[in-house]
């Protein structure tokens, strides 16, 4: 029973521009919501203060994520320093659980990256100037991001970006640390099958 990943091959999705600096794991995930351990039930309370009117119920209907054409991005545009502050992994299933494959900031906190990358979020670092291009586009612009190739691709220009090439692996192959255990393990059950009844 592998524990497999959806896998991150070559995603095709639109994108929502939040190109604030510094947004942290409490804006991400508020406190109050850290006490559930499943990963499930996180998306409808992530960025709850900016989505939310005071009594957390009504949407704020300024926000952007709350604009009807911005409800189906899959992939959130972002500014610099993503996900500083806690190195618990809730923001990421928060972001996860809401729907977002990838992430594009101009840079991570590198625990929130890697808490990314072992829930099967795509974060990808790319300059200012590449973010405001994607951010300009159309909400109903789908963009091709190519992870075997390292690519976003886009009408207006593609733009390739970094991965450390064992997390790429896990991502394309859509292995969690337990599902790479599991790999060998049909290989092993192959092996005790050849061994000779005397030696079990």
């Amino acid at each position: 029973g592998a524990c497999l990943m959806e896998k991150f091959t070559v995603y095709k999705g639109t994108t929502v521009p939040l190109m604030n600096d510094n947004i942290d794991t409490d804006q991400i995930i508020p406190k109050q919501f850290l006490k559930a351990t499943d990963k499930t039930g996180f998306g409808k309370n992530m960025f709850f203060e900016w989505r939310y009117l005071s009594d957390g119920e009504a949407e704020n209907p300024d926000f952007i994520l709350n604009h009807p054409e911005y409800r189906q991005a899959t992939i959130l545009i972002s500014g610099d320093n993503f996900g500083s502050g806690s190195s618990r992994e809730h923001a990421a299933w928060a972001i996860k659980d809401y729907g977002f494959r990838a992430v594009i900031a101009g840079s991570f906190s590198d625990i929130h990256y890697n808490n990314e990358l072992k829930n099967g979020l795509l974060p990808i670092v790319q300059p200012l100037e590449t973010r405001e291009i994607l951010a300009a586009l159309s909400p109903d612009e789908t963009i091709e991001i190519d992870l075997p190739h390292q690519v976003i691709k886009t009408s207006k220009g593609d733009f390739t970006f970094e991965i450390d090439a064992e997390w790429k692996r896990k991502l394309v192959n859509g292995l969690d640390d337990i599902g790479i255990t599991l790999q060998y393990e049909d290989l092993i059950t192959a092996y005790e099958k050849q061994r000779p009844a005397y030696w079990q």
